[in-house]
C-alpha cells in the first residue's frame, strides 16, 4: 500500500520536520522583503510629505514673484461723522503703484444721474389708466441714449402697461426702466414714466417715433427726423460733481478716474453739510501699502519654516533606540534642498538698494529658520527695527528683493522649487523609482514563492524515500523476528 503521509510507514514526526525546515528557509527571505517594503513605503511617504510642502512653497513663491502689490499704494478715506468697518462715507478710492503719496480734501457735490421721461397728464392728452390703448396704428419706438440704442414694436391695440412689460423684457434693453404710476388726481390719470440708468451730461434718453405714427407722439419725445419735439424731460441726465482742494471736477459716471494721476474714486453719496450749509470734506491720503506688504513678507518667513520644520522632521535621527528615525533620515535630497534654499533666502540682490534680506530684518536663527527677531543679537538693531526702517526708507525698494528678474530670492526660490517638483522633476523622478522598486517587490514575493513550492516538493520527496525506507526496514525487522521466534531463538 502507498504511504499518502509522511511518517506513516515510519512513524517518524517527518510532516512536522518539513515544515520546520520549510519555515526556515522562508522566514528569513520574506522578513528581508516585508522589511524593505516597509523602509520603501516609509520613504515614499515621506518624499510625498515633502512633495506637499514644496508644492504649497512653490505656490506661495510664485505669487509673491509675480505680486506687483508689493509696491501697492493705499488709499485710505476718512469721512467726518462716519465709524465701523462697514461704512464707506461719501466715496471710496483706490491707487495704482504709480501714484504719487499725497493728501486730498474731498467733497462729492452731486452725484450722477439718468435721465427720466413722463407722458403727459391725462387732462394734457396722456392717459386715464394703465388700460388705456396706446396707439391704434402699429408703429416702432427706438430708445436711444448715443450709440446705444433698441427699438420696440408696439401693435395696434397695445394698451399702457403692455408697452411698460416690452419695454422692460426687451432682450437688447441697454438700461431704460418703464414704469407706471397713478397719480390719484384729478386730470393726471396714469403716467408713464421711463428711466435711463445711463449717466453724464448730454446723455439723455431718446425715444424716437420711427414711423411718425400721431399716436406715438405721447410716447415720444422726437419723430423719425428728430426734428419735431414731442415730450419734455422730468430730469435731465447729469455728471457726477466733486471739489477736490477746493476745485471742481465732474465725472459723466460716479466714478473719477485720474482727475488725481493714477488715483480713482468712487462717489456713494453727497457729502453732508455742517451748520452753515456747507459741504464737509473728506480727507484722502495716499500712502504705501505698509500694512498688507509687512503682511505678506511675514507669511514668507512662517512659508518657508513650514518648509524646513518638515525638512527636519523626516530627516531627524532618533536620539535614542526609543525613538525612530525620520522617514527620509541623512537622505541627501532633502538636505541639498534645504541648503540650497537657505543659499537663495541669504544671497544678495544687487538690483535692490537694500541688498538683502538681512537688511529687511529677516536672519536665520539657530535653527535654521528665518524670523524677524526682536533684539539686537549683533550691533545692527533688532529685526523689527530694520524692517520699521525699511519702510520708512526703502519702501520702493523692497519689491525687488522678492521680484527682481534676476536675483529676486522670491524668483530664484520658485526657479529652484520647480526644479524638484514638476513633473519628471528631481523629487517627483526619486519617488517614482521608489514606486518602481515596491512594484518589484511583487515579482520577488511570486518568485520566492515558487522557490519555497520547488524546496517545499523536494523536501517532501526526500523524506518520503526516508519514511518508505524505514517502514521497509521495519517490515524486514519484524518479519526476521517472527523467524527467529518460531524457531526457538
Amino acid at each position: 500500500m502507498a504511504i499518502q503521509s509522511l511518517g506513516v510507514g515510519s512513524g517518524l514526526a517527518l510532516d512536522d520536520l518539513v515544515k520546520q525546515l520549510l519555515e526556515a528557509e522562508r522566514k528569513p527571505k520574506f522578513d528581508r522583503l516585508d522589511k524593505r517594503e516597509e523602509s520603501l513605503d516609509a520613504v515614499i511617504s515621506g518624499i510625498g510629505s515633502l512633495k506637499s510642502k514644496m508644492d504649497a512653497f512653490k505656490e506661495s513663491v510664485d505669487a509673491l514673484r509675480r505680486d506687483t502689490a508689493l509696491s501697492k499704494r493705499s488709499a485710505v478715506t476718512t469721512h467726518p461723522g462716519v465709524s465701523g468697518e462697514d461704512a464707506t462715507g461719501p466715496f471710496t478710492a483706490e491707487a495704482s503703484n504709480s501714484a504719487a503719496t499725497g493728501s486730498y480734501q474731498i467733497t462729492i457735490t452731486e452725484l450722477a444721474s439718468g435721465s427720466r421721461v413722463e407722458t403727459a397728464n391725462a387732462a394734457d392728452g396722456g392717459f386715464n389708466s394703465s388700460s388705456d390703448v396706446v396707439s391704434a396704428s402699429a408703429g416702432t419706438l427706438t430708445f436711444q441714449v448715443g450709440s446705444k440704442s433698441f427699438d420696440v414694436d408696439v401693435t395696434a391695440g397695445m394698451t399702457v402697461q403692455q408697452l411698460r412689460n416690452k419695454v422692460n423684457s426687451s432682450a437688447s434693453n441697454f438700461g431704460v426702466t418703464a414704469s407706471v404710476i397713478s397719480t390719484g388726481t384729478a386730470g393726471g390719470g396714469a403716467k408713464l414714466v421711463f428711466s435711463s440708468d445711463v449717466t453724464g451730461t448730454g446723455n439723455d434718453l431718446k425715444i424716437i417715433n420711427k414711423n411718425d405714427i400721431a399716436d406715438l407722439e405721447r410716447v415720444s419725445t422726437t419723430d423719425s427726423t428728430e426734428t419735431q419735439t414731442y415730450l419734455g424731460y422730468a430730469k435731465n441726465a447729469t455728471n457726477a460733481k466733486a471739489t477736490i482742494d477746493g476745485i471742481l471736477v465732474e465725472s459723466a459716471t460716479n466714478r473719477f478716474e485720474n482727475v488725481i494721476e493714477n488715483v480713482a474714486f468712487e462717489a456713494k453719496e453727497v457729502s453732508s453739510k455742517d451748520a452753515l450749509d456747507n459741504f464737509v470734506a473728506s480727507t484722502l491720503e495716499i500712502g504705501y501699502d505698509k500694512d498688507g506688504v509687512e503682511k505678506k513678507i511675514r507669511d514668507f518667513v512662517d512659508d518657508y519654516n513650514t518648509l524646513i520644520s518638515e525638512i527636519t522632521t523626516l530627516t531627524r535621527y532618533g536620539q535614542s533606540e526609543l525613538e525612530e528615525d525620520g522617514a527620509l533620515a541623512g537622505d541627501f535630497m532633502a538636505r541639498g534642498i534645504q541648503s540650497g534654499l537657505a543659499s537663495i533666502v541669504s544671497s544678495a540682490v544687487p538690483n535692490s538698494k537694500l541688498g538683502s534680506l538681512f537688511q529687511l530684518g529677516v536672519s536665520f536663527d539657530e535653527d535654521g529658520k528665518l524670523q524677524i527677531s526682536d533684539f539686537d543679537e549683533y550691533g545692527f538693531g533688532s529685526g523689527e527695527d530694520k524692517l520699521k526702517e525699511a519702510f520708512e526708507d526703502n519702501f520702493d525698494e523692497i519689491a525687488k528683493l522678492f521680484t527682481d528678474d534676476e536675483f529676486g530670492i522670491a524668483t530664484k526660490a520658485y526657479d529652484f522649487v520647480y526644479e524638484y517638483t514638476t513633473f519628471g522633476g528631481l523629487l517627483r523622478s526619486r519617488e517614482d523609482s521608489y514606486k518602481n522598486e515596491k512594484d518589484l517587490l511583487a515579482d520577488d514575493r511570486e518568485r520566492l514563492e515558487l522557490q519555497m513550492l520547488n524546496y517545499e516538493d523536494i523536501l517532501r520527496k526526500k523524506y518520503l524515500a526516508l519514511d518508505q525506507t524505514v517502514s521497509q526496514l521495519n517490515r524486514t525487522g519484524s518479519a526476521l523476528m517472527a523467524s527467529l521466534a518460531s524457531a526457538g531463538f
